[in-house]
């Protein structure tokens, strides 16, 4: 647990103009940028004529719509190449001397562990989370979320579980492990990690309305205290991928069929 959550090793001794260089570099080519594009996107429904209800936020769509090969290629491009910042930031921490990403707790050395409480959290958010989402888009403060739009091919669930897991790795290991770590070396609070984490996580989902940023930014508060607590990303990796996985397959299966499900 020491190793993830106290400044050690090489880090430790670089000067803290490098780590804030390294840092912003590694958002700015992840979840920074997302943060920003998200802020526009957000600004434009705001200025759209209708209310944010009206308007959808697709989160997983076709890129070749009726060619469904090159459609595949492109999902199966975009879900890997989302993960380079999350080797970037291995690679740094390997270099750093820290292990990799198992000093953050994203190993094989507690599976069950992991998946048990990784399960427990999800059932607890999911349930909390929906409910959320549901009055923020009849109160007018959120876009109609629309967690897939694939064609009916072979792959769209595949795809969808792939996207659900790249999603849940990039953000737990970038903005837990990886952000906390270095705002603990350049001397932060954890109280202003906390905030930072969690604004950061509610930032890129701003395009879905107040309520996907307000949600979001509690679910980053309640991450970051777990993994101040168990020292271990793992478990939050799980939490996040089966929260992203039934709410798209959730989606593809009941959008349509009941009522209480909200669509374009």
């Amino acid at each position: 647990m020491a190793d993830s959550l106290s400044p050690e090793g090489l880090g430790e001794r670089l000067p803290p103009k490098i780590l804030r260089s390294e840092l912003l570099l590694v958002l700015a080519l992840s979840l920074g940028a997302s943060g920003v594009s998200a802020l526009i996107s957000f600004v434009g429904s705001l200025t759209k004529p209708g209310g944010l209800k009206d308007q959808a936020a697709t989160l997983n769509g076709s890129y070749a719509p009726g060619r469904p090969w090159l459609d595949l290629a492109w999902q199966l491009f975009g879900i890997t190449t989302a993960l380079v910042p999350v080797l970037l930031v291995a690679h740094l921490l390997t270099r750093e001397g820290a292990g990799g990403l198992r000093s953050m707790g994203l190993d094989r050395r507690r599976p069950w562990p992991d998946l048990g409480r990784g399960t427990l959290v999800a059932a607890g958010i999911g349930s909390a989370g929906l409910a959320f989402y549901l009055v923020a888009r009849a109160t007018g403060f959120n876009l109609t979320v629309v967690p897939e739009s694939l064609p009916e091919v072979w792959w769209k669930f595949p795809v969808l579980i792939l996207s659900a897991i790249q999603n849940s790795v990039v953000e737990e290991v970038i903005v837990v492990g990886y952000l906390l770590r270095r705002l603990d070396q350049l001397g932060w609070t954890p109280l202003a990690a906390l905030a930072a984490s969690s604004l950061l996580r509610g930032s890129y989902h701003l395009y879905q309305g107040i309520g996907g940023f307000i949600g979001n930014m509690v679910m980053g508060v309640v991450f970051v205290l777990l993994y101040r607590r168990w020292g271990r990303i793992g478990p939050l990796v799980v939490a996040h991928a089966l929260l992203d996985i039934v709410a798209f397959v959730g989606y593809a299966l009941l959008a349509g069929k009941v009522g209480w499900l909200p669509t374009p």
